[in-house]
């Protein structure tokens, strides 16, 4: 295998085939973590159920454009892998034979584009430069047509093309041009990639394809708008380039086709051109790869260079919900360098210079790569598709049933979470139904099912990895099963597991990082953690915790999400560990309304004296328990998740859970605010000194805001579970949050000035544990007084 595990089409099954009538969004026309979620938790992941046809814009705010930057900067130093051998390789066919032919196709374009080099020489004038390059490229374009398809106005084009891209070349060929201008370098760049573009549909005559892996499936080209903002954005904040991918079809298809089996584009877009749309603007629905350029290669700037690249490309996550990974260019003067981004990886290639006929030869290869390439080497995911009959999205899930694998194709409804982070689980979940919405104009969607698409952090093979969230989440549907009480509070397992995709053998491997980057790049890693692909169906989908109108609602959904906490604990054994505002959803039915505990990535087995096997951090930083911010052994209990319940209480309380109970004044002053940021341990500090008791406490519930109804009594309610978990015990070493040093004089009688000793107290996070059911019980039982009498107010 030479060192590679390369792709040919990721696949739930081995023997998934497209079916006639649907075709794959490669552009990013599905337009609509790390363990530590360190996102806004005021901003919760799941927003309202949005419907494909109305996705919100990427937006950024001035203060959030700050951040967002500060932010990618901080996210390059940690993930930030350059220099590294083979990048550009990740996007080579598969097929060797396919790759022979793309290699050849690569090196006559670079020889063309050798000779027009050759033709700027020093004391030449302008009108005999012009006339040697409309020789040259007639010469060369003669080559390429075929007999009769040849017209001077393609040399006009192409002209006018290379006197711009090769003042970028050719260094000093130009006055007027500053190298370290990058904005004289946009146009440059922008060029050079579209007539590259323009070359691979011209193959020589004697270099013809002679199979239709050995044509190019799409073309890569540069929207011709530089230093703007996309369309579908929101704020200042303007990338440089931006390139787009344009499918080529080979049976001449018209615009009323259903289906074209040689598209991977589906219509929609070729009907949005049809009515005129400006497609030379760019808009992150459609953005294949984004490139900033900069006038040098000094450290700072290609720094800054990453940065941005990293910022803006969370807006393509954003927007495209196929996009397994992303990639860009950085360029700093005439030197470029080729980025993949995924999960938890930003590589970078070596600088390819474009002034020398190797660095040429290397940054077009890259380029004709993605033209001829398979899908998923361009970072999109072939099984969410476009079905052109029924005008929806489909997502396939493998089924098993008796040690048989089948496929179940989906039809999408609903987004209802976004990737939202460059960095992470890439963590997406899809609304669908068993039949498309256009059969469906009745249905109640009672039987709604949710599929959830992420990265997950693995262990070993898919059969060895304990923390899959699919096995999780069918133990907790199976020891749940004969329990009524529990119906409806968490989602019941349909199918899923790990992805599967093709290698260059036709066999079926998982999708994870690995496989992505092949062996060779790999290998420069490291220790770099191993993701893989994941996508489950279950079953009960409910409303984002924002959509609760009141605070006894919200008392009733945290008393049924506990409860259901703890019965999974105790029927199944698994601990939940990441209880935040996200993870929460409401539903509401003819008996009223009810809480649903959903997102199993953290969850893990228990041992039998109820400790999880593992302590590593995970959650969402505002609501994580003082134990797991400070990683204290012995490992995580319930009472790290009944803490959580508490900080979100308090988060909610103060600001609000929608706009409609946002805090109306400033929030940057209030005590809870020491609860957020990128300080694990400061932050540990923080609510150790605000937990450690009833009267320090008051400075956190004093900051709720005051307009909510029922405020005071969700004060009570907080103060009243801290009571039960921090004070309400008989063994003083249970109580309080702070560790205490106790002063004790000498007792010795050589010691003729006296003094004291100091003896540290045990942790009372620490002793607690080891009395975690107890607590728990208790909590419950509080919780349940609370939301008895939240119900009489519903």
């Amino acid at each position: 295998m030479d060192g590679k595990t390369d792709s040919v089409l990721i696949t739930p099954v081995k023997s998934s085939k497209v079916k006639p009538e649907d075709t794959v969004p490669e552009m990013g026309d599905l337009s609509i973590s790390d363990n530590i979620n360190t996102s806004t938790p005021s901003k919760p992941s799941y927003g309202h159920p949005r419907s494909l046809s109305a996705a919100p814009k990427f937006s950024l705010s001035g203060s959030q454009q700050t951040d967002g930057y500060a932010e990618a900067r901080s996210q390059v130093n940690y993930y930030l892998k350059d220099n590294i051998d083979g990048v550009q390789a990740i996007a080579e066919h598969s097929n060797q034979t396919t790759q022979q032919f793309v290699i050849k196709q690569a090196e006559s374009i670079a020889e063309f584009i050798d000779e027009l080099v050759q033709c700027v020489k020093p004391g030449l004038g302008n009108a005999e430069l012009e006339n040697e390059l409309k020789a040259t490229i007639a010469a060369q374009l003669k080559r390429r047509s075929p007999a009769g398809r040849y017209t001077e106005k393609t040399d006009t084009d192409m002209f006018n093309s290379a006197v711009r891209f090769l003042k970028w070349l050719c260094p000093g060929s130009d006055s007027t041009f500053s190298k370290t201008n990058e904005k004289h370098i946009y146009p440059c760049f922008v060029e050079l990639i579209n007539f590259v573009a323009e070359l691979v549909v011209r193959p020589l005559l004697d270099q013809q394809p002679t199979s239709f892996d050995e044509k190019p499936k799409r073309l890569v080209r540069s929207y011709r708008k530089t230093d703007v903002k996309p369309d579908n954005a929101e704020g200042r904040r303007r990338i440089d380039m931006a390139l787009k991918c344009d499918a080529l079809h080979y049976n001449n298809m018209s615009d009323d086709d259903e289906y074209d089996e040689d598209s991977i584009q589906f219509s929609e877009e070729r009907l949005k051109a049809k009515d005129g749309r400006n497609d030379e603007r760019p808009n992150y629905s459609r953005i294949f790869a984004v490139v900033e350029v900069k006038p040098d290669t000094s450290a700072a700037n290609i720094e800054k260079g990453f940065a941005q690249l990293v910022e803006y490309s969370k807006g393509v996550y954003w927007n495209q919900h196929n996009r397994r990974f992303i990639w860009g260019l950085v360029s700093g003067g005439s030197n470029v360098k080729a980025c993949i981004l995924g999960p938890n990886f930003l590589l970078a290639s070596q600088f390819m210079d474009v002034t020398t006929a190797a660095g040429r030869l290397e940054l077009i290869g890259f380029l004709v790569n993605w033209s001829f390439c398979e899908l998923p080497k361009l970072g999109y995911d072939p099984t969410i598709r476009f079905n052109r009959v029924h005008k929806c999205f489909t997502v396939d899930m493998a089924d098993s049933n008796e040690s048989k694998l089948t496929q179940t194709t989906y039809y999408l409804r609903k987004i209802v979470v976004f990737a939202e982070r460059v960095f992470g689980r890439h963590t997406r979940c899809f609304v669908v139904g068993r039949q498309p919405p256009s059969l469906e104009a009745n249905c109640d969607h009672s039987g709604d099912i949710l599929i959830k698409d992420a990265w997950p952090e693995v262990s070993g093979s898919a059969e060895d990895d304990m923390r899959d969230e699919s096995k999780l989440l069918k133990r907790v549907s199976n020891g749940l099963a004969g329990h009524s009480e529990f119906e409806g509070m968490y989602p019941k397992y349909i199918s899923g597991g790990r992805m599967q995709i093709q290698n260059a053998h036709g066999d079926s491997v998982d999708d994870t990082t690995r496989t992505i980057l092949g062996e060779t790049v790999w290998a420069q890693l490291g220790d770099l953690p191993l993701r893989a692909h994941m996508r489950i169906a279950m079953s009960g989908v409910g409303e984002p915790l924002k959509t609760i109108q009141s605070i006894p609602e919200l008392i009733v959904v945290i008393y049924d999400v506990m409860r259901c906490h703890m019965g999974i604990l105790k029927h199944c054994q698994i601990l939940h560990r990441d209880i935040s505002e996200a993870n929460i959803l409401v539903r509401h039915d003819g008996t009223g309304v009810h809480g649903m505990l959903i997102d199993f990535d953290h969850a893990i087995s228990i041992t039998d004296d109820g400790y999880a096997k593992h302590a590593e951090r995970t959650g969402t930083v505002p609501f994580m328990s003082v134990s797991n911010l400070e990683n204290l052994q012995p490992k995580r209990t319930a009472l790290d998740d009944w803490e959580s319940i508490i900080y979100i209480l308090c988060w909610l309380g103060t600001f609000g859970w929608n706009s409609d109970t946002r805090p109306s004044g400033s929030v940057a002053d209030l005590n809870i605010a020491s609860w957020d940021g990128n300080n694990v341990m400061k932050i540990a500090n923080s609510k150790r000194d605000h937990m450690h008791s009833s009267d320090i406490f008051t400075g956190i519930t004093k900051g709720f805001n005051p307009n909510i109804p029922y405020i005071a009594a969700l004060k009570d309610i907080v103060e009243g579970l801290r009571a039960v978990l921090i004070d309400s015990h008989s063994d003083p070493d249970l109580r309080g949050a702070i560790i205490i040093q106790d002063r004790i004089p000498r007792d010795d009688s050589n010691d003729v000035f006296g003094g004291y000793e100091f003896k540290m107290r045990p942790d009372p996070f620490v002793e607690r544990a080891a009395h975690w059911e107890s607590i728990s019980e208790r909590l419950l039982a509080k919780l349940k007084i609370y939301a008895q009498g939240a119900k009489k107010l519903l």
